[in-house]
């Protein structure tokens, strides 16, 4: 009874605090002329996704489960693109990829390419000489992380400075003032962190009587626990009609997890964090990058209509989660 309580509160605190958090990264996304795709990308993407990092130190560290950590990591990647078909079966008026900027695509890209080499990592990581005790991978994702969010940024500046008269027009929060924007993020950010970091506790805590294996429970129970934040924020931002600051955050949370691996790598001493962990967890991966993929067909395509109450894209979205549910539990 406990458990379900403290589960309750968690959720209430991460969903008041999270919408706030959408609305003041709204905010400074305009007032800073930064763009939101990049504030997704940056801010909220990094906030969200600061269970799976705590959680993941907590595994290699204390808890010496290894599995947990990386099917955190990779579960919360392929429920992220789950949310991105939830936002787009709230959205009504339209498919939700027909909204978004192109600016998505970028991040969208990085986060495959990054995924990717993950799964080539864990497969033919045992053959590669480790820098120390770190594998050579963990410096190769950090170098991908700083490039893609930079690569990104100038991006939005670059179309920020074509369109600067639309979005002159398009200011919403005149009488907000950067300061108390920042001031109301701050607070709603310690907000989120702070309820989120009990999620990955209490998910292990109700998993538990279930018997199944680190694995599933990690890319499944875990990873939907500490993805938690990333649906409250990004619901929100589509209610207030900032699609672009609800996909970044859902591409930016990928990219930013993958680099989470890193840094579990570099706290777990036994060796390259990849060596010690299932094939299995390539699956989480290569059907994250599949999701992201048809996403990305979407966000190219960009249809004007849905057939269904979801389109199309987002239709095969959830048919691949499904697939790697499935295909997880046969595996366990």
């Amino acid at each position: 009874m406990l458990l379900w309580l403290s589960f309750i509160v968690c959720t209430a605190v991460i969903v008041y605090s999270g919408s706030r958090l959408s609305k003041y990264g709204d905010i400074i996304a305009e007032k800073s002329g930064m763009g939101r795709t990049w504030i997704g990308l940056i801010m909220l993407a990094s906030v969200t996704s600061l269970p799976e990092l705590m959680t993941g130190i907590s595994s290699v560290t204390v808890t010496g489960v290894p599995n947990i950590a990386v099917g955190d990591v990779l579960g919360s990647c392929v429920f992220n693109m789950l949310i991105y078909a939830v936002l787009d079966v709230r959205y009504r008026p339209m498919p939700i990829s027909s909204r978004a900027q192109q600016g998505n695509i970028l991040s969208a890209a990085f986060g495959i390419l990054m995924l990717g080499f993950v799964a080539g990592s864990i497969y033919f990581g045992k053959n590669v000489e480790p820098l120390g005790w770190i594998g050579m991978y963990s410096l190769i994702i950090m170098i991908m992380y700083f490039i893609a969010i930079r690569m990104v940024f100038y991006y939005e500046k670059r179309q920020i400075a074509l369109f600067v008269k639309e979005r002159a027009v398009e200011l919403r929060y005149k009488d907000v003032t950067v300061k108390s924007a920042v001031a109301s993020y701050s607070i709603n950010a310690v907000l989120v962190i702070a309820a989120a970091a009990f999620l990955p506790g209490i998910g292990a805590g109700i998993a538990e009587a279930t018997g199944l294996g680190n694995t599933f429970v990690g890319s499944i129970f875990i990873a939907i626990s500490t993805s938690l934040p990333e649906v409250v924020v990004s619901l929100s931002a589509i209610k207030m009609d900032a699609i672009d600051l609800a996909i970044g955050n859902l591409f930016g949370s990928n990219i930013f997890n993958v680099l989470i691996l890193a840094v579990d790598d570099i706290f777990f001493v036994k060796g390259p964090l990849l060596s010690f962990v299932d094939m299995s967890h390539i699956l989480s991966a290569l059907s994250a990058v599949a999701m992201i993929a048809v996403a990305i067909i979407g966000l190219t395509y960009r249809a004007s209509r849905k057939p269904l109450f979801l389109a199309w894209d987002s239709l095969g979205i959830l048919i691949i989660y499904v697939v790697n549910l499935l295909s997880l539990y046969m595996l366990k």
